[in-house]
C-alpha cells in the first residue's frame, strides 16, 4: 500500500494560541503519548518571541522532558538567528530535531504578522537555514496563505509557486503549505498544486489544512490526487482560527488517519493510541 507521511503539529501550532498557560508536564504528556502512536513527525514548540507567543515560552523545558523516540523527528520554529541561539542552547544531544522557517505567499500577510515584505522575510531566512545547514539540522519550510489571505484575499497560484521556488533556493528543503484561514476548497487547492508542481516535486509538499470552511478532508483528497504524500494535522483539532472565532482550525489527526485508513494508505499510526491522545488534547482547550 502506498505510504502516507503525518505530521502532528498539535503541540505547537494547536496550542500556540491557548490563553490559559499549558502546564509542561501536560505538554510533555501529550508529546510522549503521540510519540507511541507511530508517527514520525511531531512539533513540539517554538522559538519565536515569548513576548509574542507566550504559551510557547516553555520549549526549553519541554525539550528537556520528552522521553525522546528513536528515529522520530520533532520539530521546532525558528523564526530568526536569535530563535536559532535559543533552540541550540535546549538541543538535547541525541535527538533528532527539524528547524521549521515561515514565511508568507501574500504581502499584507507578511507585512502584518513578520512586519517586512515577503522578499524581505526571505533574506531574513538566510543566516538561519545556512546555520541548520552547518550543524546538520533537518530543515522545513512552512509558506502560509497559499490559496486566501485575511487581508489580500485570493493569492495567485503563481505567487505561491514563486515563494516557494525562492525559499527552496535558499535549501532543497521539503515544504508545508498552508490553508491558512480555512478558505480553501478542491477547485483552488487544485490550481495552487499545479503552479507549484511546476517548480518542486510532489514528494518534497505538505499539505497543511485548517478545517474552518469544512473542505479540510475534500482538500487532502484533492492534494493526494496531484501526488503528495505527507500532511500536517494536529490531535484533537487542537488549534482555532484567529480569523473566524470559534471556527475549527488544524484538521484533527484521527479525522485524517481514518480517511487514509479508509482509502488504502499505510500510515504506521496506531488509531487506538491517536483516539488516546485526542481526549488528553481536547482537555487542555
Amino acid at each position: 500500500m502506498p505510504f502516507v507521511r503525518l505530521h502532528d503539529v498539535g503541540p505547537r501550532d494547536g496550542l500556540q494560541n491557548e490563553k490559559r498557560v499549558i502546564p509542561v508536564a501536560a505538554k510533555v504528556a501529550l508529546i510522549d503519548l503521540l510519540g507511541r502512536s507511530g508517527l514520525r513527525d511531531i512539533e513540539i514548540g517554538s522559538f519565536v518571541s515569548p513576548k509574542w507567543v507566550p504559551q510557547m515560552a516553555d520549549t526549553p523545558q519541554v525539550m528537556a522532558q520528552i522521553a525522546a523516540v528513536p528515529g522520530l523527528r520533532y520539530g521546532v520554529l525558528v523564526p530568526n538567528l536569535r530563535g536559532w541561539e535559543r533552540f541550540m542552547a535546549a538541543r538535547v544531544p541525541g535527538v533528532c530535531y527539524e528547524v521549521a522557517v515561515f514565511v508568507a505567499a501574500s504581502e499584507g500577510f507578511s507585512r502584518s504578522n513578520l512586519n517586512c515584505t515577503v522578499a524581505e522575510s526571505i533574506a531574513q531566512l538566510r543566516p538561519v537555514v545556512a546555520a541548520a545547514q552547518a550543524a546538520g539540522v533537518a530543515l522545513r519550510g512552512y509558506i502560509s496563505c497559499v490559496t486566501d489571505c485575511p487581508f489580500d484575499g485570493p493569492i495567485a497560484p503563481e505567487a505561491v509557486a514563486k515563494v516557494a521556488a525562492l525559499l527552496r533556493a535558499l535549501a532543497p528543503m521539503p515544504l508545508s503549505l498552508g490553508d491558512t484561514i480555512g478558505k480553501a476548497t478542491p477547485a483552488r487547492v487544485a490550481a495552487m498544486l499545479d503552479a507549484i508542481l511546476q517548480v518542486v516535486p510532489a514528494d518534497q509538499l505538505a499539505g497543511h489544512f485548517h478545517d474552518t470552511g469544512g473542505q479540510a478532508l475534500a482538500n487532502i483528497e484533492t492534494a493526494l490526487d496531484k501526488g503528495l504524500r505527507a500532511f500536517d494535522s494536529a490531535v484533537g483539532g487542537l488549534g482555532g482560527c484567529p480569523y473566524a472565532p470559534g471556527a475549527p482550525g488544524n484538521v484533527a489527526t484521527e479525522k485524517v488517519l481514518a480517511l487514509l485508513q479508509g482509502a488504502g494508505f499505510e500510515t504506521g499510526i496506531d488509531p487506538a493510541v491517536i483516539a488516546e491522545a485526542a481526549i488528553l488534547a481536547r482537555g487542555m482547550r
